[in-house]
């Protein structure tokens, strides 16, 4: 396969170009100052696993104004006796489900991890069951393309956006202004509080490792163990942000076309796959490309979400079947839904991305900054030109404030962190882990799975061990530790096989016609 080692070098180089010069100061604010207890009873669409709320306040800067309930499910220790307290899980996003993925906890994670810990999971404030984030459909429904081709195409998200969050502020409430990870990672200690636990035991993925990056900020001191498995980097403005997600998805689509070129069971094999992809993206930009099982006309932003959805497990087979689909040959054996944001049905619409937009700064002053950062995802990017979904999201951010500055993670507490990534993550690049964990300080270590796609628990036998020791043991693996494929954990993910390769859930970045 092609070698990722030159884009990772290009990553390291767009990063040294765009981080901040100073860290920002640690946000110290309000937490919770009383232990609310959760009733528990068994959840309605899960019976084996448990359910509750736990109310917190709405505006943490006033902790006795009005609240919102955080909706929180678990499963107890499989061995009580050998139980060494809760680990908390949140699955990213933004917008995934911390109760679903409670839901799923046996299909996710090893039978050791789940007879020690209690796995608890919560819906982060506006998400899913905790007072989730929404806009008028009607209103939803009128979003111009997110791919901008010109001041025009600009001027017309700025008005857009106006309106549009307006109508998402006066639908969702005082909440619409509070939903940052910061936020978030007050809640997640009073639900510590709650526990009963005097310290903090973690595991997220993906958009959840932010979460976890702010609580070592916030409270670093009541740090049992976070491991944090595909992390985001907090630090980076908008340009680093687009050509770093660039050179990410390029560099799983390199390593998809390798694996065709050798495997013989690729039903692109023997043909010029890029090419062939190359075409697509052209068809679709003249409006020519149909998605064959719904007839809808694709967009060339549809066509590069296949790139990165279809590495996210990864799953070659089923990316090298659409690609053959597109281009006239057979069905898939499993056809995803369409990608890409659509019209929602009914009266509202839910819009995760809020939470991006408060936590990172992309709003741009106009077309032009916007086209300067396109043609450097185009050259970082040469078959898939851009990442998919902060593209999708951009445009949304215009005129809704960041309450979560971008800025250098300061942790000040004595637990070890323990940071995870694969080198070919098209979701969070390996350099997002290497930045947050040279951030982090000399107590945080990184572990590189020398693989591919997004997460790497549950992958190999390898860093799963390493992840379950350290949230059991509190042993972390030394700095420089790197795991390589091919030791798979056979009891692991039973529930894999079932299509989660390709991810087309609840995330922001999932099609709402998809959800």
């Amino acid at each position: 396969m092609r070698s990722g080692f030159s884009l990772v070098a290009a990553a390291f180089l767009a990063l040294a170009t765009v981080l901040p010069g100073s860290a920002a100061n640690a946000d110290t604010g309000t937490t919770s100052t009383t232990a609310d207890t959760i009733a528990w009873a068994p959840c309605a669409e899960e019976p084996e696993a448990e359910c509750g709320t736990l109310s917190v306040p709405i505006d943490w800067t006033k902790p006795t104004g009005a609240k919102v309930d955080i909706a929180v499910a678990r499963r107890k220790a499989t061995d009580p006796a050998a139980r060494i307290g809760s680990l908390v899980i949140n699955p990213g996003g933004p917008g995934g489900s911390g109760v679903e993925a409670v839901y799923g906890a046996p299909g996710s994670y090893t039978e050791e991890l789940q007879r020690r810990f209690d796995i608890v999971g919560f819906d982060p404030r506006g998400v899913g069951r905790s007072h989730p984030v929404i806009c008028s459909a009607s209103v939803y429904n009128q979003m111009p393309h997110t791919v901008m081709k010109s001041q025009a195409d600009f001027d017309a998200w700025n008005t857009f956006t106006k309106q549009l969050h307006a109508d998402c502020r006066a639908r969702t409430g005082p909440l619409y202004d509070h939903v940052a990870s910061t936020d978030v990672a007050r809640d997640l200690d009073a639900l510590r509080a709650a526990l009963g636990e005097e310290k903090l035991t973690y595991y997220g993925i993906s958009y959840g490792t932010l979460i976890g990056q702010m609580y070592a900020e916030l409270f670093p001191g009541r740090v049992r163990a976070l491991g944090l498995d595909s992390n985001m980097d907090h630090s980076l403005g908008v340009a680093g942000f687009l050509s770093t997600e660039a050179i990410a998805v390029e560099d799983a689509f390199d390593q998809f076309v390798g694996w065709c070129e050798q495997d013989t069971t690729c039903v692109l094999h023997g043909q010029d796959i890029r090419a062939i992809w190359k075409s697509l993206r052209e068809k679709a930009r003249r409006g020519e490309l149909v998605y064959p099982s719904t007839g809808t006309k694709m967009t060339e932003l549809q066509v590069i979400y296949n790139a990165a959805l279809g590495n996210e497990g990864p799953d070659w087979q089923t990316l090298s079947q659409v690609i053959n689909w597109l281009n006239g040959g057979a069905e898939p054996e499993w056809v995803p839904p369409l990608p890409g944001r659509g019209p929602v049905e009914g009266d509202v619409a839910e819009l995760p991305t809020t939470i991006l937009c408060q936590d990172y700064n992309l709003r741009l002053r106009n077309y032009t900054e916007y086209a300067a950062l396109m043609r450097v995802s185009n050259a970082l990017a040469p078959d898939t030109r851009y990442h998919p979904y902060p593209i999708d999201d951009l445009p949304i951010c215009m005129n809704y404030p960041t309450t979560n500055p971008p800025h250098e993670l300061r942790y000040t507490g004595d637990a070890p962190l323990l940071l995870g990534n694969s080198l070919h993550d098209p979701a969070t690049p390996w350099i997002w882990s290497a930045n947050a964990a040279r951030q982090l300080g000399s107590k945080a270590v990184l572990l590189t799975y020398e693989g591919w796609g997004h997460r790497i628990y549950g992958k190999d036998k390898c860093q799963t061990d390493i992840f379950d020791e350290y949230l059991i043991s509190l042993k972390v693996p030394p700095h420089g530790t790197r795991c390589a494929v091919g030791t798979p954990e056979e009891s692991l993910l039973k529930q894999r096989s079932q299509r989660p390769a390709w991810p087309t859930d609840r995330l922001s970045w999932a099609a709402p016609g998809t959800k």
